[in-house]
């Protein structure tokens, strides 16, 4: 082996697999740069240049305009409580013309930007969200004075009440008269159960006056008259005292001008569907049931009388008794027994008699 042959073999040995070595000088053909030789020159890209922002146009400032106007108004006609004019025609009138100019502003490329902040503001504050605002804020004010005419206020102030004849109120008796009618029975009813039967007697609860609605809005010059209540301390529980009783109570009353007494919770008399007077009374059998409710009346009058006996010992199943210690804790009356109450609508004070016939000729027509 000659030198040469032994110089290349300290480079390719160990080498098994590998590719062969270039020859000597090189492949034929291929290219080489000679030391020192002119680099190829730098490529160097140059963006163009910028084009600078153009201004947003009138139809953006337009829009953004239009839209904050708009709100502004929206927000004044709120505070000043006029929710009818909300929901007008002018107002959906303008809003349309409002999301016209915003739409055109969108659609605009220098536009847009101003477009879509006006957009904003119109879906925060249009005749929808606003007028629901203004609605709520009327509803709890109960303040609508905005919304009715001249004529329906001139009804809310109808001094009677709409379909009673006002002439029958001024002929039936008077709220004094009928405070002093039920003062007297409720004294003879008293005497005569004390003497008969030896009850004691609680007053209950405090006299009602009541203003009663005329139908038109407002209210009208007449009550409802509630009186207080007397009530027996001793229970009456057996089936043939309460009868008595009742039948005492019911000749006093007609010896002051009212009818025989008439009962709501016996199916024989009262004419109720005996399923109502069992979930009213807690029993469709009288001798069963926790309350007896008698009634009557004066007609064509307005006094109604009531007389109530109530019954712990017919409570099967406690309720009854929770719902009385519930009223006890409230008013303080008896748990069981009998207790009285008159009660008196559309009655109208003496000392308002005058006001009210001076009243009713500004409302010629009315009933």
């Amino acid at each position: 082996m000659s030198d040469h042959e032994r110089q290349r073999a300290r480079y390719i040995a160990g080498t098994e697999g590998a590719p062969p070595v270039p020859p000597p000088g090189g492949y034929r053909g291929a290219r080489r740069e000679a030391f020192g030789s002119t680099p190829s020159p730098t490529v160097v890209s140059t963006a163009p240049p910028e084009e600078p922002k153009k201004p947003a146009n009138a139809l953006g400032w337009i829009a953004l305009t239009v839209s904050i106007l708009f709100a502004l108004i929206l927000l004044g006609t709120l505070l000043a409580g006029g929710t009818d004019i909300i929901y007008g025609v002018t107002m959906l009138t303008l809003q349309l013309v409002v999301v016209a100019v915003i739409v055109a502003a969108l659609f605009s490329a220098r536009g847009r930007t101003l477009g879509a902040i006006a957009l904003v503001v119109t879906v925060l504050f249009n005749v929808a969200t606003v007028g629901g605002m203004s609605a709520l804020q009327t509803s709890a004010s109960g303040n609508y004075e905005g919304t009715k005419t001249a004529a329906q206020k001139h009804a809310e102030a109808y001094p009677a009440i709409k379909g009673t004849d006002p002439q029958q109120t001024l002929s039936q008796q008077s709220l004094e008269e009928v405070r002093a009618q039920a003062d007297a029975m409720f004294a003879d009813v008293r005497a005569r159960l004390t003497e008969e039967f030896g009850y004691s007697w609680t007053p209950v609860g405090d006299e009602d006056l009541r203003p009663e609605r005329n139908g038109y809005g407002g209210e009208s010059m007449l009550v409802e008259y509630t009186s207080a209540s007397w009530a027996t301390n001793e229970p009456i529980q057996d089936y043939d005292r309460k009868l008595e009783v009742m039948a005492v109570i019911s000749e006093v009353v007609v010896d002051h001008g009212l009818w025989d007494l008439y009962s709501f919770n016996d199916p024989m008399m009262s004419g109720i569907d005996p399923g109502m007077i069992a979930k009213l009374y807690g029993s469709d059998d009288p001798r069963a049931q926790t309350t007896w409710e008698y009634y009557t009346e004066n007609f064509p009058d307005p006094l109604r009388f009531y007389a109530t006996i109530n019954d712990l010992s017919n409570d099967r199943d406690g309720g009854f008794r929770a719902a009385r210690e519930a009223q006890n804790a409230r008013t303080g009356e008896p748990l069981e027994g009998l207790q009285l109450t008159v009660i008196a609508s559309g009655v109208l004070s003496e000392a308002d008699r005058e006001e009210f016939q001076t009243r009713l000729q500004e409302y010629p027509g009315f009933e």
